[in-house]
This record gives C-alpha cells, structure tokens and sequence, in this order.
C-alpha cells in the first residue's frame, strides 16, 4: 500500500449525522410540531392562548385554565400525513481528477409517512381561585426515512426522532374575570435514531489504496441518543371587557444532551485494509508528513462503534392570542409567534472514541414568524364550525437547507367542527391542508459530493378529540 498526497478531510466524520439532529420537513417551521389541539387545528391555530373551552391553553397559555369552571379532561389525536419526493442529481470524487463521478442512485421515493401524534390534558379549578393542569404533548419531532440506495444516501437515509413534554401548570386570576396570570414546568424527554451511508470508496481513494473508486465501497452509520430536560412557561390573559381576550405566552428554550451510541457498517475492502492504515500510520520509519500521519490514525482506529454525545437547545417560542366575541354565534381570532430558531447556530457530535474527530455542523438558523386568523360559528347549541388560515416560515436559506431539513414557507388552510353529545361530552374533528413552496438544495458535503435539486411535497393533518366536564 502507498501513500497519497490528498487525503479527505473527516473532521466532520458523522457525515450527516449533525444535520439528522435537525431532522427534515416538518409540520410547523424547522422540526416545530404545533399540533397539541384538534379544536385550534381547526382555526389554524388563531386564538390558541385565549380561546375558551380547549384544556390544550394548559401549554399554550397556562393564564387561561381560570376560564374552566368544571374539571376538564381532554384527549387530542392528530395525523400527520407528510408526502415529499425529492427530483435531482449530484457528482461524487469533486476535486478528485478523472475518478469525479455522477452519484449513482435513485430520487429516494416517498420520505413521508403517516405519523400519529397524540396529546392529553386536564385542568382542575380549586375554590381558592387556583387552577391547576397537567398536559401531555410532542412539540417538536418526525420521521422521514428515504431509500436507502438513493442518490443522496452521504447525506441522510432515515430520521427518526420524538419529542414528549409533560407540562404541569398552575394559573390565579389576579383581577376576577379581567386579568389572570399563569406558569407552568415542562420536563421533556427528546431521543432521535439517524442514519445515512458512507462513502468508503472516496475514503480509500485518498488514502492510496489502487483500485478505490468513489461510491465503489458504501458502508453506513446509525446513531441513537435520547436526554431529558426542564424548562417553563409564562402566560398572560388580559379581558379587557367580557367579548375580547389577548393572551401573552413565553416558553423557554430546553437544553438537551443527546446521550447513545455511533454503530458503523464497514465493507469488507475497507475494514481489511483498516489494520494497514493503522500499521502505517503508528511506523515511525514511515515517509509520511504530520498531516497523512494524522490522516491515516484516523483511518485505521476509527469508524469503529463508540459512545456519543450531542448538545442541542430546542428554540424559546413566544406567541400574541386575540379573542373576540362579536356576538353568540360568531368569534374572530388571531395568532402571531415568534420561533427563537438563533439556538439552533450549530450542532457538534462528541464521540468516545478519542479517534474520531469532534463533528460540527453550521445551520445558522434564523428566527421564524408564524401568524393565524380564524373563526368561529356556532350553527346551534350542538355544532360549531371554525376555519382558520396561517402562514408559518422557514428558518432555512437555500445556504443552508439540507436533506434532512427540505424545509420551506408553508400556508395552511383549516377546517373544523365541534360536536357537543351532552352536558359534559363534546367531539372536535379538524382537517388542515399545509401547502408549501418547493425547496431547492444544494449540498457540498465533508466528501467532496455535490447533490442539487428540489422537492415536490404536501402535507394534510386529520384530528379528531374528545373533551369530558366532570
């Protein structure tokens, strides 16, 4: 085996697995999953701080669970149904002379599924004045898995990760019927499972071994990791008179430590060569420079399963609710959110392994706007009906979209109804179209492949709940 001048840098040796923290198109902007209410589905989320009757305000304005006079439970189940196909192509060995290459490859098919996401709540108002409430939700999170021989397999081939926050609130009306404040402490458990392949060919290829082509030798890597976290809520619900509501709520970022496990696939060809690099590499007799000794250490005691570690903040939200009651059937609404997507700048993998290099990955998100009107009407003391329309963006620039994040400015188009069964049962059914304008990537990744193109997707959202006063 000889030695070669050019080496592929591997400092970022997770070859996707940074990105895959971020995950991929989602239902709200960035990873942002908004779905914790059927009944503000329905009005595309206006008036989600403020709007009587929904036991959800127990995360999405605590301040508001004075306005239940009954002990409340409630039951939330929304289905995502994401449909996303990707259309492009790309070249490998860039930089690498006449092994410079087409990516072979399929487009990956259909990355979405249809995904369940649930959430349960419960509010209790003491005789003091105090009200208490305790909710169960997945604000951020999806699962997006492409085929695994596609063409941008270097990049991602599957996402898988779940957030679930338990929420305990407590809310006390300051000035009766005018001004409540409320808080609440959140305790989320998040854990993710990201794969994507490596290109060992390339890898060979700088290092000297005759015969190494790009994509000639793909192996691949999965890591899972999970961590727990803490943070609050603050909400504010002011009445100035008895048809119109603002609410004011601010959820705090929640700092997280992914925890688990980096596990290679190797070819044959690479993993028999590995011992040799290693040999190589520890000869002191070697005519290798610091940089090619440095180059082929790596090569011969990495990419073997280790621990890892990812620090990752999940953004602050902080959202304006409107209420007004025009008169006893009708009600307008109104949203407005702002997303601190600045924490998500970069996201670094630590390994066990003391030779695999420290991972880092720019993002450089930005922070995001999310504004709703809506509205509702009931036809009669049994039936309600709402629509609502929104327009949520991106925290992504073509500079900074990847495959695991085909994100774009979306709109959505509610509809919803309510049906009140008895005194103490009602039944909420939503459906909400999210269109989206199509993402355009261009991806250079630590191997020198280059993928372009752009992706055609959709998304509908089905929910149905049900809501019992004890």
């Amino acid at each position: 085996m000889h030695t070669h001048n050019r080496f592929i840098p591997l400092t970022a040796l997770a070859l996707g697995i940074a990105g895959a923290l971020t995950f991929g198109q989602a239902h709200a902007s960035g990873f942002q999953l908004k779905e914790n209410s059927v009944k503000a589905m329905g009005r595309a989320f206006a008036g989600s701080g403020v709007a009587k009757g929904d036991a959800s305000v127990v995360v999405n304005n605590p301040a508001t669970m004075t306005q239940f006079d009954e002990t409340t439970a409630q039951v939330d189940m929304t289905v995502i149904d994401l449909n996303a196909e990707f259309e492009g192509s790309g070249y490998a060995g860039v930089g690498l002379g006449p092994a410079a290459a087409p990516l072979t490859g399929g487009q990956g098919g259909d990355i979405g599924e249809p995904t369940p996401v649930p959430a349960m709540s419960f509010i209790h108002k003491f005789d003091n004045g105090l009200t208490f409430g305790a909710m169960v939700s997945a604000p951020f999170g999806l699962k997006t898995e492409y085929d695994k021989n596609w063409v941008g397999r270097y990049s991602s081939t599957k996402s898988d990760v779940k957030t679930v926050d338990v929420t305990l609130s407590a809310a006390y009306e300051i000035v009766p019927d005018r001004f409540s404040v409320g808080v609440g402490l959140v305790y989320e458990q998040a854990e993710a499972t990201l794969d994507n392949s490596i290109d060992f060919g390339t890898i060979m290829l700088g290092a000297g071994v005759p015969g190494a082509r790009p994509q000639s030798a793909d192996g691949s890597v999965s890591v899972q990791g999970d961590d727990h976290g803490l943070g609050w809520i603050l909400g504010l619900n002011w009445r100035p008179t008895d048809s119109l509501a603002f609410g004011f709520t601010h959820r705090s970022e929640i700092d997280h430590e992914l925890r688990g496990r980096a596990d290679f696939t190797l070819p044959a060809s690479f993993a028999g060569a590995q011992p040799g690099f290693a040999a190589l590499a520890a000869n002191p007799l070697a005519p290798l420079t610091p940089a090619q000794r440095a180059q082929l250490t790596v090569l011969g005691n990495g990419f073997r399963d280790t621990g890892a570690t990812a620090p990752l903040t999940l953004p602050s939200v902080t959202t304006l609710s409107m209420a007004w009651q025009l008169n006893d059937k009708l009600a307008l609404m109104a949203d407005y959110s702002q997303t601190d997507w600045h924490s998500v700048q970069a996201v670094t993998i630590y390994f066990d392994n003391a030779f695999q290099p420290i991972s880092s990955e720019e993002f450089r998100w930005t922070d995001t706007t999310f504004w709703s009107v809506g509205a509702e009407y009931a036809l009669s003391d049994k039936f309600t009906v709402r629509g609502g329309y929104a327009y949520d963006e991106t925290p992504t620039s073509f500079h900074t979209r990847t495959t695991r994040l085909p994100d774009e400015d979306r709109r959505w188009f509610s509809l919803g109804l309510t049906w009140n069964v008895s005194d103490n049962l009602e039944v909420n059914a939503a459906y909400t179209r999210i269109q989206t304008d199509k993402p355009k990537i261009g991806v250079v990744d630590t191997q020198r492949h280059v993928l372009f193109g752009e992706y055609s997707s959709d998304v509908n959202l089905f929910g149905v709940s049900g809501q019992y006063h004890f």
